[in-house]
Formats: C-alpha cells, sequence, structure tokens
C-alpha cells in the first residue's frame, strides 16, 4: 500500500509518498480501503503554517477527511461489516457529550489518516455512509459538515423561522447554508465577489452581501433583518470579522466561533465591547462528536443533501490538491480520489 507522510511545518515540499505493507486489523479495529479524501484547513495549518492547537505525531499520516469501503474487521467488531461503506470521525473516541481532552485524539493529527490507500481505524470512529452519497461526497463530511451541524444545533439550536449569518464560501459555511435551508431557515451570506454570490443565491441563500463593496456589511444585516439581527451566526472569519458579527446579532443571539483565536490581538477590547453590549453568547466549536456525526446524516439522508464540490485530483497528485486548496479560494470542497 501507498500514504502520504508530513510532519508539523514541513510544506509542500515534505509531503512525502511512502509505500508499506497493508495492516492486519486487531481486535475492535476496522481496514479501511479508503476511496477519497476531503481537504480542510487544519491541513494548511499542520504542512504549510506550522501552527496546530492539538498534538501532530511526527512522519504521520494526514487528512482528517475520509471515505471508503471496509475490507476486514478485527475480533469483537460490531459496528462494521466487510463491504459497508463507511467514513472515520475526525475524533474516533469522542462519542456523545461536551468535547474534553481525553477524547482529542484526533485522524490527521496525533493519530494517522486518510490520505492513504488503506486505513486501520478503532471501529468506535466508524460512520456509515448515507445512501445516496457518492465516496467523494461522504468525504466532504467528517471536519466541515460535522463542525457546521454542531454549529448550529449545539448549542441554542437552530429554530425553522430564525435567520442566520454565514461568512463567505469554505466548507463549513456551505454546509450551514444547506442545513439552515432545510431546516427552514433564512440566511443571510456575505461573499467577496460577485460570481461567488451568484452561486450562493443558487444554493439557496435569501440575501447576499459582497464585504469588499460593503465594508460595513453588519449594518446592512441590521437592516435586512429590520433592525432586529440575526439569530446565529457561523463565524469563521477570526479577529477580522467578528465585532461586525456580534454587533450583526440579536439580542440574546449566538455566535458559534470556528477555529478562531484572537489571543494578543487588538480585536480584543472590541470582541469584549460588542459582546456585552449585545448580550451575545459566544460558543467554540471543535468538530463534533459520534452522536452528533449520525443526527447530521440522518438530515442528509432525509433531505437528499449533497456537499458541495469545487475539484477533484487523482491520489498521485496529492500535492497539487493541496496547492490548488491554498492557492484557488474554491467553492466547495477538494477532493482527492482514488476511484
Amino acid at each position: 500500500m501507498k500514504s502520504y507522510h508530513n510532519n508539523l511545518g514541513a510544506g509542500l515540499d515534505g509531503l512525502v509518498m511512502k509505500e508499506h505493507a497493508v495492516p492486519t486489523p486487531g481486535p475492535r479495529q476496522v481496514l479501511i480501503r479508503v476511496r477519497a479524501c476531503a481537504l480542510n484547513a487544519r491541513e494548511l495549518m499542520i504542512l504549510i503554517q506550522g501552527a496546530y492547537p492539538l498534538p501532530v505525531k511526527s512522519d504521520g499520516i494526514p487528512v482528517s477527511d475520509g471515505a471508503g469501503e471496509v475490507v476486514a474487521v478485527g475480533e469483537g467488531v460490531t459496528r462494521a461489516r466487510v463491504g459497508d461503506r463507511v467514513t472515520a470521525s475526525i475524533f474516533p473516541y469522542w462519542i456523545d457529550g461536551p468535547y474534553t481532552r481525553d477524547v482529542s485524539a484526533q485522524l490527521g493529527g496525533s493519530l494517522d489518516g486518510m490520505l492513504t490507500e488503506y486505513a486501520l481505524l478503532p471501529e468506535e470512529g466508524i460512520i456509515q455512509i448515507p445512501d445516496h452519497l457518492s465516496f467523494e461526497e461522504a468525504a466532504c463530511l467528517p471536519c466541515a459538515g460535522v463542525t457546521a451541524w454542531n454549529a448550529l444545533t449545539g448549542g441554542r439550536n437552530l429554530q425553522a423561522g430564525d435567520t442566520v449569518l454565514t461568512l463567505g464560501s469554505g466548507g463549513v459555511s456551505l454546509f450551514a447554508l444547506q442545513f439552515t435551508r432545510s431546516a427552514g431557515c433564512r440566511v443571510i451570506a456575505t461573499t467577496s465577489s460577485e460570481r461567488k454570490a451568484e452561486r450562493l443565491k443558487q444554493l439557496g441563500a435569501d440575501a447576499v452581501i459582497n464585504y469588499r463593496t460593503t465594508p460595513d456589511w453588519e449594518k446592512t444585516v441590521r437592516e435586512l433583518t429590520g433592525g432586529r439581527g440575526v439569530d446565529a451566526v457561523i463565524e469563521v472569519g477570526g479577529p477580522d470579522t467578528i465585532v461586525r458579527s456580534i454587533r450583526s446579532t440579536r439580542v440574546g443571539g449566538e455566535l458559534a466561533l470556528v477555529g478562531l483565536s484572537t489571543e494578543n490581538s487588538p480585536a480584543d477590547v472590541g470582541i469584549y465591547r460588542a459582546t456585552t453590549a449585545n448580550l451575545v453568547t459566544l460558543r467554540s466549536i471543535a468538530v463534533g462528536s459520534r452522536a452528533q456525526f449520525l443526527a447530521m446524516n440522518r438530515a442528509i439522508a432525509i433531505n437528499q443533501l449533497r456537499p458541495i464540490i469545487d475539484r477533484v485530483f487523482p491520489f498521485e497528485e496529492a500535492r497539487a490538491a493541496y496547492r490548488y486548496y491554498q492557492e484557488a479560494r474554491a467553492l466547495g470542497k477538494v477532493i482527492i480520489s482514488q476511484d
């Protein structure tokens, strides 16, 4: 078998393919023939930026998101059978409840990930793929999909008739748009170009604001909600957007913070003032549990939702996929396929 390996901060040239013997599953382990992987911002943080909040093993197999079929199971496995189509939960030991450090072992970080021909996984982390999805579509779910689901349902919980603000056109924001619309809610989105704005409208956004031509977009959000503000924000922009997001939110509303760090940032004072002035709840998101993954999949199956894919690369061109993801500002997921 072949797999890619990397080290923290190694850069694109440090993404190296190696050959190994195909592993044999031990007790309660499952061997997956990986058919597709999806890239997320965490992959760039680990390989390019060399900064990640959780441990990253040396010479590990990267990429948290993947899907494939079960080809062998170890003794005592009850959650999967040979031939099953499955994805893997990023935190395979986070079954339910709040995130804690004792369930923080993570695929593509402290554990080997999915950019490989065969992945050996604990059965706890195996999730069945909705029947209508391809391997490429299913590979999009573990990070961006579950994060969006947690952001919308893990706190105040999404209610029909709510208005949700999504920022940009990254994977989490696109999933949030799809989930919000399927729940009977209104979506206001921000983006950086008219081309992307048109695509977001096609995907169901009720209103789209170009933040380049409308830099004070929080005022427009207020106007679009009759001065009330949105019920929830999927905040992915970081220190550059969070104060505007808070000012876009109604009293008692919630911001789900995805990958946000403002440590030693001059924005900190503004965040504090805006939060207290608007009585807004800030909730930090760490992807989600297996229980949330399963709930999301049920919603995806019932509504026949399909993830948005921008481009698919073959396994042999994984480095090119990373480069494209880093440079192209894709609208949709970037996939590495082995089919």
